[in-house]
């Protein structure tokens, strides 16, 4: 049930993840930084450079001494890392806005420099004219998740109320609106194949039922991410308004399921 390309490093590379793993978890506990809705959103770049820098590693253009620290899962725990630690030195700082000196800005700002040092490494990466249309093919689908997923954020916002839920609760509806959307386009359009086993399902499914053949076989699968994202954010809105702190971390590791290979397979389609 395991996505493909899904590995362990080697030993050395896993004990240093799991030690790194240890020190940012204690760094956190110690120095107890803001959790809010504004700081587990600024952790938004850092899911969408985990992707852009596992993308990076399938092309081979990760150096080999560094390569095993960007494969899958270990890419994601290696900027969880790096995203812990900088989290922890912003403790003194509040949290609960986006002014220039907060925390949740400054740990933005950071995740989108590491997402912008890796997309100019996909840029110099290209090869080929080819490569250069698939990159305008990847902008769109940003395009058209963006713009997607504000139009079913607003209809949530209308029909519930999920304000609690905040701009975290955004995150997740973009981000598994540009996960459903990405595949879609790389399975029916690129020739891509879907690593996730259960996503595969889904996607044959949709194609075995009896639909016009210009929404593609992965079409299901796009209902199915949009629809989950928008469910799990109304699903979470109590918990949220009651809990703020886990509901808004919990809210966090689920964008980041959708964000993050969304992400991926944008970059993935523009340099391979």
């Amino acid at each position: 049930m395991l996505p493909a390309g899904f590995g362990l490093p080697p030993l050395p590379y896993l004990l240093a993840l799991a030690a790194g793993t240890v020190a940012a978890i204690g760094a956190l506990y110690v120095r107890r930084p803001p959790v809010t809705a504004a700081t587990v959103t600024a952790l938004a770049p850092w899911m969408a450079a985990g992707g852009a820098l596992y993308a990076l590693y399938q092309a081979g253009a990760v150096p080999d001494p560094a390569a095993p620290l960007f494969g899958s899962p270990a890419v994601y725990v290696t900027v969880g890392i790096l995203a812990g630690f900088v989290w922890a030195l912003l403790a003194e700082r509040p949290g609960e806005s986006w002014r220039p000196t907060e925390a949740s800005t400054i740990l933005a700002a950071v995740g989108c420099s590491l997402l912008t040092v890796a997309l100019i490494a996909a840029a110099v990466t290209r090869t080929s004219n080819a490569v250069g249309a698939r990159a305008l093919l990847s902008g769109a689908i940003l395009l058209v998740s963006l713009v997607g997923g504000t139009l079913i954020w607003i209809t949530l916002r209308r029909v519930t109320d999920v304000s609690a839920t905040g701009t975290v609760g955004a995150v997740v509806v973009f981000g598994h609106t540009l996960d459903g959307v990405s595949t879609a386009v790389g399975y029916g359009m690129l020739g891509f194949g879907e690593q996730t086993p259960l996503s595969r399902l889904v996607i044959e499914a949709g194609g075995a039922l009896p639909v016009p053949e210009l929404l593609g076989g992965a079409w299901l699968f796009v209902l199915v991410k949009t629809v989950l994202g928008a469910a799990i954010v109304v699903l979470f809105e109590e918990y949220v308004r009651e809990e703020p702190t886990e509901g808004c971390l919990l809210l966090g590791l689920i964008a980041a399921v959708g964000l993050g290979p969304g992400f991926h397979n944008v970059v993935l389609f523009a340099i391979s």
